[in-house]
């Protein structure tokens, strides 16, 4: 069988073992030691704005501890970015707190600054303030982040910002994860880049990274024997994983340029194509990095669907995938409330991520010009 194209595989640096020998040989095979320091250090300095990260199991625990510290509690709501993976909104029901679901805007495919505004008031109105916004970097673009902020702040209400897919996305040069009262992080095996699972907490000061890791080591309190005040998680990211982390920070920006390069590649071969609009950066403000290369394809003009182009990608052992189905059309939120109009449901009919890997070779990209190429012929 011809080899598989993924959609977004993990691609090694080289120096990832280096660092899991070193924790193997001092014995360091834990959920803390010099491997989790380091990784922190390294993101703190790649992130800057004298932010505090805390490393975590997975991204999702991370947000699942952002809620916890804006002291999101049972039937408190908390609004959500509709179109992102499901990932985002979990938590909120781990909490046993409500979801309010908020559409997209065009530009870039994030969170809607008007359905905030209206989703906020009517919240108000009914005698419920939110107690967290989730707004989410979708496939590594920034969300409109002044606009955002500004409402967030006019309300007093916490940002939390999911840059899951962002690491390496800036906007206006600041980076992305560190706009927010938090910042969540994911290491998962298909992001830019991997300790095969994994996640942290961007914080703004060392209080807040200090709750964070006292909450994810279980919340044992200070004392010679186990006391616990407070309900704890088992969260915190192994020293093993974290070496993985070490090794793959050291080709962070090359994994960047690679992705940032595959959109460049699908810009070029659609550029002559009419009825395909490639997803990318509606200004110089914003930097991606693409961690998926997205594209819309308008079905009415070409008389095909991007399910159409999903099967004939499949046929030739090529994945690709539907954008993130929105949370509000997921059987398992049918009931939450939502804001907005269609622009998130049309995103997903007719929107397909292609294969974005930093890992893809010009053979791969010949492959995949070829089917491009006979499909919109």
């Amino acid at each position: 069988m011809t080899e598989k194209i993924w959609l977004s595989s993990p691609h090694m640096g080289g120096n990832e073992l280096k660092y899991i020998h070193e924790a193997f040989e001092e014995n360091w095979v834990a959920p803390l030691g010099p491997n989790v320091n380091e990784f922190e250090k390294e993101l703190e300095k790649k992130l800057q704005s004298n932010v505090k990260v805390a490393a975590l199991s997975a991204g999702t625990a991370a947000l699942h501890l952002a809620l916890i510290e804006c002291g999101v509690e049972y039937g408190d709501e908390v609004i959500c970015q509709s179109m992102t993976f499901s990932a985002s909104a979990n938590p909120i029901a781990y909490l046993g707190a409500v979801p309010v679901f908020v559409d997209s805007e065009k530009d870039t495919w994030n969170l809607c600054p008007n359905a905030l505004e209206d989703a906020i008031k009517d919240s108000i109105l009914k005698g419920k303030k939110p107690k967290a916004i989730i707004a989410v970097h979708l496939y590594g673009m920034p969300f409109k982040v002044e606009e955002v902020m500004y409402i967030a702040d006019k309300y007093e209400i916490p940002v939390i910002e999911d840059a899951a897919e962002a690491l390496g996305s800036t906007y206006k040069g600041k980076a992305c994860g560190t706009f927010g009262k938090y910042g969540v992080l994911s290491f998962n095996g298909n992001k830019i880049i991997t300790t095969s699972g994994g996640g942290a907490l961007v914080c703004h000061n060392l209080e807040d990274k200090e709750k964070t890791v006292f909450l994810s080591t279980q919340a044992r309190d200070n004392a010679p024997h186990y006391q616990h005040s407070q309900i704890g998680y088992n969260y915190r990211m192994s020293n093993i994983s974290a070496g993985i982390g070490r090794g793959q920070m050291e080709v962070l920006d090359e994994r960047v340029n690679a992705r940032r390069s595959m959109h460049n590649f699908y810009v070029d071969l659609f550029e002559d194509i009419d009825s395909v609009n490639v997803f990318s950066e509606p200004n110089s403000d914003y930097f991606s990095n693409h961690w998926l290369s997205a594209i819309i394809i308008d079905s009415k003009m070409l008389r095909k669907t991007r399910e159409d182009l999903r099967k004939e990608f499949l046929m030739v052992n090529i994945e690709s995938r539907p954008l993130w189905k929105p949370m509000h059309l997921q059987p398992v939120f049918k009931d939450c409330k939502y804001f907005g109009s269609n622009i998130s449901e049309n995103l997903f009919e007719d929107g397909l991520c292609l294969p974005s890997g930093s890992n893809l070779n010009e053979s791969h990209k010949e492959r995949i010009s070829k089917l491009i190429e006979g499909f919109f012929l």
